[in-house]
């Protein structure tokens, strides 16, 4: 889908007018600069008249509101009236204090703005304050247009839930009306069994070319039993043709017990190829682990890793997450490679078995829960740490900026799920525009 980020400087006349034509001048070059795609007047909006001829047919997902100088509450209330998109409200630093004339008055304007959207209907938006080349304001402007695309992309998503979350995994559960009317996302519910008998019915010729496809993504896979191969090839022709026919961009499966018991065969490098292609796939039947997945892909254009936080290090300020081995395989270290090991607990394979790579920066996210049921994000920033396998599985071990055991700590009693992602590059300030636009809570650890 298109996203359309709209640019709104309103003004009066009365103002210092070669000021504020200097500024709009610039914060159109920083906005075009931040995604080409930005709708801007060809003119600064100085009048009612001016800002409803130009808000006539737009469809803005996106708007920026600026006082290029002082308007009063009636210029917000029009964009109210016409829209409901997220808002980031930007005031201009007054450009010159000499005991001469107040050239823009920018700020006043943002008070009136913003007294507008609370008034109005306590619309949550984002703010920030500067001129177009400060560093704060387009980290800001960036943060607030890549959130937006994120929810406009999400209205677009359909998320599966392949069979239920085990006993005592409940946190992972998703009411398709909940997911639809928080964040537009249409989730279908298929039973792990289906999958299955799909995976069951195939020969082994018709899977013949799934096999190859996992055999060059993998390292090692010649050392599982045939049989396990040959129904692992069975099993990613079945998910692959579900996900395709039906539209699918991340799904949260069941894993164990069912295809250990039912079907002999991890479901693990089924998903860990998945990711690999671009549909976020989350194991223990965790649907907000697979939208926080997800999230992090749309932000970082890359497989993002999902695993139990399971060690703490104190002395070298890290916590290592894991699971049994479902990472994709281009998360692996390159002196490895994505090896296939067996499933740690049902000694069963193809399940991946590696250390993933390092890389200078990483968020780690989770869309989570309060106890009453509404919605929080966790958010941490690091790096994370160039590591071999700490455990059969996969693994990554992150380093905190903020204190690894405070981390840990704090988010025990705060009640977090077990289940994070982990994101290549700083995207806290992404996610966090984006809670605000779902008016969340932000645990930024």
């Amino acid at each position: 889908m298109s996203f359309t980020p709209v640019y709104v400087p309103v003004g009066v006349p009365t103002f210092h007018l070669e000021s504020a034509q200097d500024q709009f001048e610039r914060s159109c070059a920083a906005l075009k600069a931040i995604h080409p795609d930005y709708v801007c007047p060809s003119e600064m909006l100085l009048s009612l008249d001016q800002l409803r001829n130009y808000l006539d047919g737009l469809q803005p997902d996106l708007i920026v509101f600026q006082n290029l100088t002082f308007a009063n509450a009636a210029y917000m209330s029009e964009v109210l009236r016409r829209f409901d998109c997220p808002m980031l409200l930007w005031t201009l630093r007054e450009p010159v204090i000499d005991g001469g004339r107040l050239r823009l008055n920018s700020l006043t304007g943002a008070y009136s703005a913003a007294n507008a959207l609370r008034a109005f209907d306590d619309r949550p938006f984002s703010y920030c304050f500067g001129a177009p080349e400060e560093d704060a304001v387009k980290i800001a402007l960036r943060a607030s247009t890549a959130a937006a695309a994120v929810k406009k992309a999400m209205r677009s998503l359909k998320m599966s839930a392949v069979g239920h979350t085990p006993q005592g995994f409940g946190f992972g559960r998703a009411l398709d009306s909940e997911l639809m009317s928080v964040f537009g996302v249409e989730l279908e519910a298929i039973e792990a069994r289906e999958l299955i008998d799909m995976a069951k019915a195939y020969s082994d010729e018709e899977c013949a070319d799934y096999l190859s496809r996992t055999a060059s993504a993998t390292c090692g896979l010649d050392r599982t039993p045939e049989h396990n191969r040959n129904d692992h090839a069975r099993l990613y022709k079945a998910y692959t043709e579900y996900v395709r026919s039906h539209g699918i961009g991340a799904l949260a499966s069941r894993c164990w017990p069912d295809f250990f018991t039912a079907f002999g065969t991890p479901v693990c490098t089924v998903l860990s190829l998945l990711n690999d292609e671009g549909v976020a796939a989350a194991c223990e039947a965790d649907i907000y682990g697979a939208l926080s997945m997800w999230i992090g892909m749309q932000l970082s254009g890359e497989p993002v890793f999902f695993g139990d936080p399971v060690s703490l290090d104190e002395k070298e300020n890290t916590v290592t997450f894991w699971h049994c081995g479902a990472a994709a395989c281009s998360l692996a270290r390159k002196d490895t490679g994505a090896v296939v090991g067996v499933h740690p607990n049902r000694k069963i394979g193809p399940a991946m078995d590696f250390g993933c790579e390092a890389f200078p920066e990483a968020t780690v996210f989770r869309i989570g829960r309060e106890p009453d049921g509404s919605f929080r994000f966790f958010i941490t920033e690091g790096k994370a740490l160039d590591k071999p396998k700490q455990f059969i599985g996969t693994s990554i071990v992150v380093k905190t900026d903020s204190s690894s055991r405070e981390v840990v700590e704090q988010s025990v009693l705060d009640g977090f799920e077990p289940h994070f992602v982990v994101i290549k590059g700083r995207h806290a300030a992404t996610l966090e525009a984006l809670a605000r636009m779902f008016d969340f809570p932000v645990y930024r650890y």
